[in-house]
This record gives C-alpha cells, sequence and structure tokens, in this order.
C-alpha cells in the first residue's frame, strides 16, 4: 500500500528509547499494543513504518521499527506523525461509537434542524471529547462531546443535532442569575499563603 488516501492519525513517535534505535510512541488507539494490528504505518510523506517489535513501558509504547538501528536514526523520527488509511479500521464500532474522521465534515444543526455550522474538528483538552464547529464565515464554537450538547449523530446522513442550550450557544440569563452571580463574587478565595487574595 502507498500512502494513505483518507489518513486517520493513530500515533506520534516521540524520543528516542537506548541506543538499539527503539523509539517511544504515543498511540492513539484504546489498546496501544494494537497499533502492529493495521500494517505499516505511514508518515505525512507516505514513508512506510513496519513494527519488528512493540512493548510497553509504563503508559508509553517502545517500538521498533524497521531500518532504524541506532539512536541517531530513531532521533531523527521525534515528533512524525503515524498514519493508516480509514479503510485499515474496523467498522464494527459499539453503539455511540464514533472515529474522529468520522465526524470531521459533518453538518451541526440544531433541534428544529436549522444549520449552526460544519464540524472541523474533535479536541480533547483532558476533559472529554469537544466538537469544534465552524459557523460560516464567523469564528468556531466549541460544543462537549455528550449526550446532553448531541443528542444525535447520524454519519450516514452526514449530520449531528446539537441541543443549543446545553451546548452553552444560548444566552439563559433570568432574574435569578444576578443574585447567583453577587453570592459567587462573595465566596472566598483562600488564604494567601495558599495564592488566595484574602
Amino acid at each position: 500500500m502507498s500512502k494513505p488516501q483518507n489518513p486517520i492519525q493513530m500515533a506520534v513517535i516521540g524520543a528516542a528509547h537506548g541506543i538499539k534505535g527503539e523509539v517511544r510512541v504515543k498511540s492513539f488507539t484504546g489498546d496501544p499494543l494494537a497499533l502492529d494490528d493495521y500494517g505499516p504505518l505511514y508518515d505525512e510523506a507516505g514513508r512506510a513504518f513496519t513494527i519488528l517489535d512493540i512493548r510497553m513501558q509504563k503508559d508509553m509504547a517502545v517500538v521498533r521499527f524497521k531500518g532504524v538501528a541506532d539512536r541517531s536514526a530513531a532521533e531523527a523520527l521525534n515528533g512524525t506523525a503515524l498514519y493508516v488509511d480509514r479503510d485499515m479500521l474496523p467498522d464494527d464500532l459499539e453503539d455511540e461509537e464514533f472515529y474522529h474522521a468520522d465526524l470531521i465534515g459533518l453538518d451541526a444543526v440544531d433541534l428544529e434542524g436549522a444549520p449552526i455550522g460544519k464540524v472541523l474538528a474533535v479536541q480533547n483538552f483532558g476533559g472529554g471529547d469537544i466538537l469544534e464547529i465552524a459557523r460560516g464565515g464567523k469564528s468556531t464554537v466549541l460544543v462537549p462531546f455528550t449526550r446532553a450538547a448531541v443528542p444525535d449523530v447520524d454519519t450516514q446522513a452526514r449530520k449531528v443535532r446539537v441541543d443549543p442550550v446545553a451546548a452553552g450557544l444560548v444566552d439563559t440569563d433570568d432574574d435569578g442569575d444576578e443574585e447567583d452571580r453577587k453570592a459567587v463574587d462573595k465566596r472566598p478565595r483562600g488564604p494567601k499563603s495558599a495564592g488566595g487574595n484574602r
């Protein structure tokens, strides 16, 4: 196989490990050792990487690739993203399970079907997946990828339904909010020795 036509990033190569050409690899697969199940991996230029050996060390995979025999060659690979073609991934996903690549490009509509924008990317800053939605000529909005905020995903129809209230896209101020804000403003900020400014 040559360079993937519909590339899905599976991993990124990190620092060299030892002197025999091994590298640390951050895998984006559920099981990091499953990285070996997809056949050759490819970089952005289409160069193939065949895994000869893979093992876990703490929370990082340590990989030996064919043709990488010393530390210098391993160091040169630091930061290289590795891809497979989308066709190499299994389609027998569980309900409510999606590949990020299948979500990108879907139309985002509200609960009545009115257009909101298009899914530009799927982000994760540590608190769960977030859909980044481009809103026409405007800037993007971030929507938590939860059942409440995104109650329906239809990859066949190329559409996600978004609840604007649950997603935080509409202002829901009411009379009680002013009192809530005052209560929050009076909250103790902690002792000065702990970094507070009380």
